[in-house]
């Protein structure tokens, strides 16, 4: 009874060991084991057994990309105006190795290296600079952690502003120069509007106006080029209507008489419409000598015919 007692405390002690000893690393990790106090190896991701009183882990590293937050600090721009800076730095360790024992604490190492180098880069820069070369000023707070910290084991991948906060008083005097150039801009937009539109209305004026004069000098041609054959077609017609009077007339017995005759008539019915329009007229000398008029008609008629 005493032996299976014995055997089931050894039994306990030898399952305490082993439980004491079987480590387990997770994906994206290494442990460093130290054995007797010094370094002996590191253990990648998977299943181990350490020698039981001899090793021990002394440090646990993730491999993972690992964010940090960086406080709030003060930082004097070049043109003395004190702002409120602050940001994150991401990093991954890259040698676990001299990441435990080539420095204490490389996360709060990072961390005031980081705030430094902020301070010395928003110390370069005026208060209206800063807000335009945030990309240049993270990528020198980048470039200077990681190369402080690479004989840390440590890669620094990028750093990111995440706010830039100056005073009240400077805060209250930028709203009023944006305000400022914002209403500057709308005048000019505004102004620039009016612009053309009277360009443009002045263009269509004169676009309207060579339309009109084209208009116009067309209507008057076509007007002219009316007018023209109108009288051309008269005086062809009144032509043609003479000629072919005085064919018939040379053609015809007694048509020569029968024109005297109405021309006789013709002359005596308009002298007689010029006596009642006026009280007073001059009459010519000839007035009775109606033959003569005749026979003058009568030859013009004649030749009218001939050609």
């Amino acid at each position: 009874m005493p032996g299976l007692i014995v055997v089931g405390v050894l039994i306990v002690v030898v399952l305490a060991v082993l439980f004491k000893t079987a480590i387990v690393v997770p994906q994206r990790s290494a442990y460093i084991v130290e054995r007797l106090g010094r370094y002996a190896s590191t253990l990648e991701a998977g299943f181990h057994i350490l020698v039981p009183f001899i090793d021990r882990v002394a440090y646990k590293r993730t491999l993972k990309e690992t964010p940090i937050d960086v406080p709030p600090q003060k930082c004097i721009t070049r043109d003395n105006i004190t702002v409120d800076v602050d940001g994150i730095l991401y990093l991954q360790v890259m040698d676990p190795v001299k990441a435990s024992y080539g420095i204490d604490n490389y996360l709060w190492a990072s961390t005031q290296l980081a705030q430094t180098t902020m301070r010395s880069e928003i110390g370069k820069l005026d208060l209206d600079a800063i807000f335009e070369v945030r990309d240049s000023i993270n990528s020198a707070i980048c470039g200077a952690v990681d190369k402080a910290s690479d004989p840390w084991g440590v890669k620094v991948t990028r750093y990111e502003i995440k706010s830039i906060t100056p005073p009240r008083t400077i805060q209250d005097a930028m709203e009023k120069q944006m305000r400022a150039e914002r209403e500057k801009r709308a005048m000019i937009a505004e102004s620039e509007g009016e612009r053309q539109a009277k360009i443009n209305r002045a263009e269509g004026d004169k676009q309207e106006a060579i339309a009109r004069s084209e208009g116009e000098k067309t209507r008057r041609i076509n007007e002219a080029e009316g007018r023209a054959q109108e009288i051309q077609l008269v005086a062809e017609a009144t032509a043609r209507g003479i000629a072919s009077i005085a064919q018939s007339i040379s053609t015809n017995e007694g048509g020569t008489e029968a024109v005297n005759l109405r021309l006789a008539e013709q002359y005596l019915t308009e002298f007689g419409k010029l006596a009642k329009e006026g009280t007073s007229m001059i009459l010519p000398s000839n007035l009775t000598d109606v033959a003569s008029v005749l026979k003058v008609a009568t030859s013009v008629v004649q030749k009218a015919g001939q050609k």
